[in-house]
This record gives structure tokens, C-alpha cells and sequence, in this order.
């Protein structure tokens, strides 16, 4: 939640291969106080079901840049591995052309930003949500 010292972050993944929530995707929150300022690892969390991530670590006070790391690997491997196991009918080839997906934002303080990522084997895309 976000104070008038601090933002907040929230965000989910949409699979547009599949047109359903990425589950299980491991993230993680960091942050830095100015352009020329170390970034510091905040903590983690992973999508739910719903490929949404509820428990991102707050934002500290002075926060101006913020990164989320999508690690997007491990996700495209199990879907793999479930489609092999079902049989599915194979569209190309489903692998991690982008194994991570890092997106980097700037923050001001008061607000409150929902970043989802939009992701397929091929690409990716964000915006700021609502």
C-alpha cells in the first residue's frame, strides 16, 4: 500500500499463448533512491493461480526507480513438460526465447503502480495498469 512517502507495486502475468494467467512465476522486487544509486534486492514472491503476485515486499521511503525480474524460464519448462505429457499439439517450439524478463520504472512517491507483463515464448509487453 502506498503512503505519501512511499508507492506501491503490484503485478500479474498473462500468458497471450494461451490467453490464460502464468502461474508460478518466481519474481523479484528491487529498488534504488536515484539514477546513480545501487539497486537493492527487496525480496520475492511467485504468482498465484491467478498469475497474480499479492505479497511484493513495501517500497522504502525515498524509492525513485524500481525493478521487477520475472523469471520466465522455469515457467516456459514446465509448460513444456505439461504439454508433452498431454500430447498437445505442438506450436513451434515453446522454449524461453527470453529466459528473464526485467522491467525497470521510475516511482513517485503517493502513488500506487500495477505493472502487468503480457508474455508469450517470443515476446513480452507491459504498461502501466490500474
Amino acid at each position: 500500500m502506498s503512503t505519501d512517502t512511499t508507492a506501491s507495486v503490484s503485478t500479474h502475468i498473462l500468458d497471450t499463448s494461451i490467453g490464460r494467467p502464468a502461474a508460478d512465476v518466481a519474481i523479484t522486487l528491487a529498488a534504488r533512491s536515484g539514477g546513480d544509486a545501487p539497486w537493492v534486492t527487496l525480496g520475492g514472491s511467485a504468482t498465484d493461480t491467478d498469475g497474480r503476485c499479492k505479497d511484493l515486499p513495501a517500497l522504502p521511503e525515498g524509492t525513485t526507480h524500481v525493478r521487477l525480474d520475472f523469471e520466465t524460464e522455469a515457467y516456459f519448462a514446465a509448460k513444456k513438460q505439461a504439454e508433452a505429457q498431454q500430447d498437445a499439439p505442438r506450436v513451434r517450439d515453446s522454449g524461453a526465447f527470453f529466459p528473464e524478463v526485467a522491467i525497470t520504472f521510475a516511482v513517485v512517491p503517493g502513488e500506487h503502480y500495477h505493472v502487468p507483463l503480457l508474455l508469450n515464448p517470443f515476446g513480452y509487453s507491459v504498461y502501466r495498469g490500474s
